[in-house]
C-alpha cells in the first residue's frame, strides 16, 4: 500500500507540474491529502492563496462552497473540487431565497453571512465574515442591529462578545461541531486535568463557556503552538490533529469526541486528486452575475477596517 501511494503521489506531482495547477486542503481534510497540498489551512486563508498563485489550475481540497470562493475570487482560473458530492449541511442550511426573505422582515438591517454559505448566499448578503474575524467586524460595524447568517451557535458566541450590538439569527449549524456538549468537555478535563480545552465556536454555547481558549481552526493551532501547556483537548474536526502534531511533537492532543468527524471532508483521497488532475473532474463555475455580488460582499471584508 506504502508503494502504491508513493506512485500516486509521484503521478499527482507529475500532472501537476504539467498543469501549472495549485493543490490546496483544508485543515480537516485526511492526513494523505495534507501531505500532498502547497498550502494546507482554513478556508478563506486557501482561497486568497489561490487568487495570488500564478498557476492555472486549482484543486481545492475541501467542500463545495470552499471551491466556489476560490472561483469567486480568481474567476479566470480553472478551479476543480475532486469529490463533487463533499457539500456543506451548514452551507446547505440556508438559501438566496431565506436571505431575500430576512431582508424583508428587517428593512434596511445589514446582512453578515459566514463563509460557510453558497455563492448564491453570499450574492445576497453585504459583508462576509470567517470565524476568526467575526467579532471584529461585527463590532466595528456603524450599525447596532445586524443580521447574522447562518451558524447560531458562531453567532451566539459573537453577540456574547459585542453585548452592544442586537443579532438577529438564523438557526443554521455545523452538524459535525454540534455532537458534542458540556458533558464532553467536563470528561475529558476530568481525564487529563492538567491539558487546555481549544474548540471552535461553532460548537454549543456550554462548549464555547468552559473552555479555555474559543478560536477558528488557524487560531486554535496559534495557540497551541505558543502556548507553555504540554496538552491539549482539541474541539473542532480531527484533521487539524495531524498539523497540530506535526507542528508540535513535544506536545499531546487528544480529541474532545471520536464523533468529531466531517464525513464530506473525509471524501477526498489521493485517488480523487489524481482523477481530478487526470480528468478535469470536478469544474466549478458560478454564474457571472452572482460572482459579481459575492465577490463584492468578500471584498467588503478584506476592505474592512478594524
Amino acid at each position: 500500500m506504502q508503494q502504491e501511494n508513493s506512485e500516486l503521489v509521484s503521478e499527482i506531482m507529475r500532472l501537476k507540474r504539467e498543469r501549472n495547477a495549485l493543490i490546496v486542503a483544508h485543515n480537516y481534510q485526511n492526513d494523505e491529502v495534507q501531505d500532498i497540498a502547497d498550502e494546507v489551512g482554513d478556508s478563506f486563508y486557501l482561497s486568497r492563496v489561490c487568487a495570488k498563485s500564478d498557476a492555472e489550475v486549482i484543486v481545492f481540497c475541501g467542500v463545495k462552497f470552499m471551491a466556489e470562493s476560490a472561483k469567486i475570487l480568481s474567476p479566470q482560473k480553472t478551479v476543480l473540487l475532486p469529490e463533487i458530492t463533499a457539500g456543506c449541511p451548514m452551507a446547505d442550511s440556508i438559501t438566496a431565497e431565506d436571505v431575500r426573505a430576512l431582508k424583508a422582515k428587517h428593512p434596511g438591517v445589514p446582512v453578515v453571512c459566514y463563509i460557510n454559505t453558497t455563492a448564491e448566499v453570499k450574492a445576497e448578503c453585504d459583508i462576509c465574515c470567517t470565524s476568526s474575524n467575526a467579532v471584529k467586524i461585527v463590532r466595528n460595524m456603524p450599525e447596532k442591529e445586524i443580521i447574522f447568517l447562518p451558524d447560531i451557535n458562531l453567532g451566539t458566541y459573537v453577540q456574547k462578545q459585542v453585548p452592544e450590538k442586537n443579532l438577529i439569527l438564523f438557526n443554521g449549524g455545523c452538524i459535525t461541531h454540534n455532537r458534542f456538549g458540556a458533558e464532553e468537555v467536563d470528561a475529558a478535563r476530568s481525564k487529563f486535568p492538567d491539558a487546555a480545552v481549544a474548540v471552535h465556536p461553532e460548537c454549543k454555547p456550554e462548549v464555547c463557556d468552559k473552555a479555555d481558549f474559543v478560536g477558528s481552526t488557524s487560531e486554535i493551532i496559534d495557540f497551541c503552538s505558543k502556548s507553555d501547556k504540554k496538552r491539549f483537548i482539541i474541539g473542532t474536526e480531527m484533521g487539524v490533529l495531524h498539523k497540530l502534531k506535526n507542528d508540535n511533537p513535544d506536545k499531546e492532543f487528544y480529541l474532545m469526541t471520536p464523533r468529531l468527524v466531517c464525513v464530506n471532508m473525509k471524501k477526498t483521497s489521493l485517488n480523487s486528486v489524481y482523477r481530478a488532475l487526470s480528468e478535469n473532474r470536478t469544474v466549478i463555475e458560478v454564474n457571472e452575475d452572482i460572482r459579481k455580488r459575492a465577490v463584492a460582499c468578500l471584498q467588503r471584508m478584506l476592505d474592512f477596517k478594524f
